[in-house]
C-alpha cells in the first residue's frame, strides 16, 4: 500500500517508497530547486523570427489566407518575448514570457508553451517550465510570479511574516487584504507557507507537460518533471484544501471577477478544485508511463475523492451548473467561466457534461457573438465590452472549455468555438494589425482593457486553432499517429509540420471533376500512420519516409 505524507525540513514526499532524502534531498527549507535535475544554464543562441521563419511549420489554407497572415503575425510577436536566463536568476533554461511585466507566471507559460509545441525543439517552449521547477522551494512550493531578472519569488507574495496561509490582495480588496485562510474541519498547516494564497493559483504545470508529450513525444522530459511536480501537488494539497475535500483560492487569476469576494475566509474554487483533480489525474498518467504503478494507484484515488466532493457539494441540480462554495459551504449564485475546469478533469458525468454544453450553446448564458465569455450574459455586472474577467473572452480559458468539450465527445462543439474564435481574432486583427490580450464577447473589437501585441496565451488562437481546427491536424505522438479532420473544401495543409521528432509536409487539394475528392500528397523524413476523416469517410495510411500521393 502506498505510504503518502509531507515531512518537512528536508524529507518531502514519501511515495511509492521514494524519499527526497534517499535522492539526496535538501538539508533545509532554504533550498530551491532540488527535485530538479538541471542546474544550471548552457548558453545557446537565442532564436530569431528571421533567422527560423523558413523551418516554422507553414499553414496551407486557401479558405482563410488572412488566418494565415496573422499566424506569422503571432510567431513574429512570440519571438520578441524569447529571452535568456539573466545571470544572477538561477533560471536554467531560456523561456517565452508575455511580457506582461518584470515576471514570469506560471498561467501565461502554461498556455504559451502549447502552441509553441507546434515548433518544437526550435523554440523554447516547454523548457520554460523548467525555471519554475529549478526555483522550487523545499517543502514543495513554487510561486506562481517569479522575477525574471533575479530569479527570486514576486515579493508581495512571499510570507516574510510566517503567517498561517493569508491573502495579501485579498478577496475583495481593500477590505479583505492581509485575511487569513479559515480552515474548517481541519487543523491550521504547519509550518507556515512560504508563500501567499496570492501566490499558489492554477495549478498547471501537468498539463502544459502532457500537451507537449501529445506533441512532441519526448517522454524522457517525464522523468525530469515527475518529482517537481509530485512535491507540488503535495505544497497545495497540505496549504489549500479546505476540511470539505475542495480547495480554496482568492483570485484564481480571474482578477475582478464578482466570484472573488464570495469566496471569502476560505471558500471553495470549482476550478482550483478541479484543477487538483486533473493534477492528480495527469500525475496516475504520468506514473503509469513511468512504470510506477502504486503512485498510480494512489494519484486516481485522489482524483475519484476530489471529483466526488466537487459532484456533492459544488453541483446545483436545479440551476444544472457547478458553483463556487462559501466560507459556509453555500453554493454561491455567481455562474462563470470556471465551472467548465470539471469536463477537462473528467469531474462531470456524461449527463453534466450535456447540461454544460447547453450552457455553452445557450446565448443567455455563455454562447455570444464572441464565445466564451467568462461572466454568464445574465448575471449581474456582465460587461459586453468585456470589463478584463466580467464578460471578456481570453485565449487560456477558451483553450480549457475546447479541451474539455474533446474529452467528452463534443469535438463538433469544440470546433465551433475554435473557428468562431479564429475569426473574430482576424477581423480584430485586419483592422487593428495585431492581437490582443483578450477580446470583447459582443462585437469584433479588443477587450476594454486589454494589452495589445499579446503574444502572450493569445497566440493559442492563430497558431494552435489554425493547425488544429482550421486545417484539422491533431497529433498523438505516443501512438505515432496524426489524425486530419478534413472540413475544408479548399487547398488545405501544412509545410514543415513538426510532430514526434518528424517533419512532414501535406497537402490535399480537391480534384477537379470529382466532388468530394481530393489528391493528398505527404512528404515526411519518417514514418507514421496518417488517419483522414472526412464527413462519414475514414482513411488509415501508414506514411514511410519520402513522399507519396493518394486520393481521397
Amino acid at each position: 500500500m502506498t505510504t503518502r505524507m509531507l515531512i518537512l525540513g528536508g524529507v518531502g514526499w514519501i511515495l511509492g517508497g521514494w524519499t527526497a532524502a534517499a535522492a539526496g534531498g535538501p538539508a533545509s527549507a532554504a533550498a530551491q530547486g532540488v527535485y530538479f535535475q538541471k542546474h544550471q544554464y548552457d548558453r545557446q543562441v537565442l532564436p530569431q523570427f528571421a533567422d527560423l521563419r523558413d523551418r516554422l511549420p507553414s499553414p496551407i489554407f486557401d479558405e482563410q489566407p488572412d488566418w494565415v497572415a496573422m499566424y506569422w503575425k503571432a510567431w513574429e510577436l512570440g519571438f520578441r518575448n524569447f529571452h535568456e536566463p539573466a545571470p544572477q536568476s538561477h533560471f536554467v533554461s531560456q523561456f517565452i514570457d508575455a511580457a506582461f511585466n518584470q515576471n514570469i507566471f506560471e498561467w501565461d507559460t502554461c498556455f504559451m508553451s502549447m502552441f509553441c509545441n507546434s515548433a518544437h525543439p526550435l523554440v523554447p517552449g516547454i523548457e520554460s517550465l523548467d525555471n519554475f521547477y529549478a526555483r522550487q522551494h523545499a517543502d514543495g512550493e513554487i510561486c506562481r510570479e517569479i522575477n525574471r531578472t533575479t530569479g527570486r519569488d514576486y515579493a508581495p507574495w512571499s510570507n516574510a511574516e510566517d503567517r498561517p496561509l493569508f491573502t495579501r490582495n485579498g478577496w475583495a480588496p481593500p477590505d479583505g487584504r492581509g485575511a487569513a485562510v479559515e480552515y474548517r474541519g481541519r487543523d491550521v498547516p504547519e509550518p507556515a507557507p512560504l508563500l501567499t494564497l496570492d501566490g499558489v493559483d492554477n495549478p498547471l504545470f501537468a498539463w502544459a507537460e502532457l500537451e507537449s508529450l501529445r506533441v512532441t513525444g519526448d517522454t524522457g522530459r517525464l522523468a525530469q518533471v515527475y518529482e517537481p511536480l509530485v512535491h507540488y501537488y503535495g505544497a497545495l494539497q497540505k496549504y489549500l484544501r479546505q476540511g470539505s475535500g475542495l480547495y480554496v483560492t482568492d483570485w484564481a487569476s480571474m482578477d475582478n471577477s464578482p466570484r472573488n469576494a464570495l469566496l471569502a475566509r476560505g471558500g471553495t474554487a470549482v476550478d482550483t478544485s478541479a484543477q487538483m483533480a486533473l493534477f492528480a489525474r495527469q500525475l496516475a498518467t504520468m506514473a503509469n508511463l513511468l512504470r510506477k504503478s502504486d503512485d498510480a494507484a494512489r494519484f486516481t484515488q485522489d482524483a475519484d475523492e476530489l471529483g466526488t466532493a466537487i459532484n456533492r457539494l459544488m453541483w446545483d441540480r436545479r440551476r444544472k451548473f457547478y458553483f463556487d462554495l462559501t466560507w459556509n459551504e453555500q453554493r454561491s449564485p455567481v455562474r462563470t467561466v470556471a465551472a467548465f475546469w470539471t469536463l477537462l478533469s473528467g469531474v462531470a458525468s456524461a449527463e453534466q457534461a450535456e447540461d454544460l454544453v447547453a450552457a455553452l450553446r445557450d446565448p443567455r448564458s455563455f454562447s455570444r457573438p464572441l464565445r466564451v465569455p467568462t461572466l454568464a450574459v445574465d448575471e449581474p455586472g456582465y460587461d459586453p465590452a468585456g470589463g478584463y474577467w466580467t464578460g471578456a473572452v481570453w485565449a487560456p480559458t477558451t483553450m480549457m472549455v475546447i479541451r474539455g468539450l474533446e474529452a467528452y465527445g463534443y469535438r463538433d462543439e469544440a470546433h465551433s468555438i475554435a473557428i468562431n474564435n479564429l475569426a473574430v481574432m482576424d477581423t480584430v486583427f485586419r483592422r487593428t494589425g495585431t492581437i490582443w490580450e483578450n477580446y470583447a464577447p459582443e462585437a469584433p473589437a479588443p477587450g476594454l482593457p486589454a494589452k495589445r501585441d499579446f503574444v502572450g496565451w493569445s497566440g493559442l488562437g492563430p497558431i494552435d486553432w489554425l493547425l488544429e481546427f482550421g486545417i484539422g491536424l491533431q497529433p498523438d505522438a505516443l501512438s505515432n499517429t496524426l489524425h486530419w479532420e478534413m472540413r475544408s473544401a479548399q487547398r488545405a495543409g501544412c509545410d514543415r509540420y513538426r510532430f514526434n521528432g518528424h517533419l512532414a509536409s501535406l497537402v490535399a487539394e480537391p480534384m477537379a471533376g470529382s466532388p468530394g475528392r481530393s489528391s493528398v500528397t505527404v512528404s515526411s523524413d519518417g514514418a507514421f500512420i496518417l488517419q483522414l476523416d472526412q464527413g462519414d469517410r475514414h482513411l488509415e495510411i501508414p506514411i514511410h519516409a519520402g513522399a507519396q500521393t493518394f486520393v481521397f
